[in-house]
């Protein structure tokens, strides 16, 4: 199915390994959606770049945000309920791409509004794989709001 998008899909990849940020990169650069992807490596930077503070003030908002749960300085539950409670972003949608699998972790994230849970395969193949599908569902099936700014 072709897409009608004539810019570039913007993503916010929050991830503090770099192991999976190289993945993710490179599974999204094999995809057939022209695509953006910007790195925040913790919590505070990711919440810097959404609300465009500190060295962020050009910042593009994202059609998407990846977001990782274990992270540094602001943990990623936080940036959730952060992003969930802000007028302003609040219709991001956000997939959490985490490697727990804990029951209460799923649970609390939907409950802070997540969009989706994706638990990261271990195995490269799988990887991409998933990247593969969480792009081809939030941007070949769903339909999404225009931009608010």
């Amino acid at each position: 199915m072709m897409t009608s998008h004539v810019r570039p899909i913007e993503i916010l990849l929050v991830e503090d390994n770099p192991g999976d940020v190289l993945l993710t990169q490179e599974a999204f650069s094999e995809a057939k959606i022209l695509n953006n992807i910007h790195v925040a490596r913790d919590g505070e930077e990711a919440l810097a770049y959404l609300n465009q503070d500190s060295g962020y003030e050009d910042a593009v908002r994202p059609d998407l945000i990846l977001l990782d749960l274990n992270l540094p300085k602001i943990d990623g539950r936080e940036v959730l309920d952060q992003v969930k409670s802000s007028a302003s972003l609040k219709r991001i949608p956000v997939v959490v791409l985490t490697s727990s699998e804990a029951e209460q972790d799923i649970i609390k994230t939907y409950d802070l509004h997540a969009n989706s849970y994706v638990v990261k395969p271990i195995d490269l193949n799988q990887f991409v794989n998933v990247v593969n599908a969480v792009e081809s569902f939030w941007f070949s099936v769903v339909t999404l709001p225009s931009d608010t700014k």
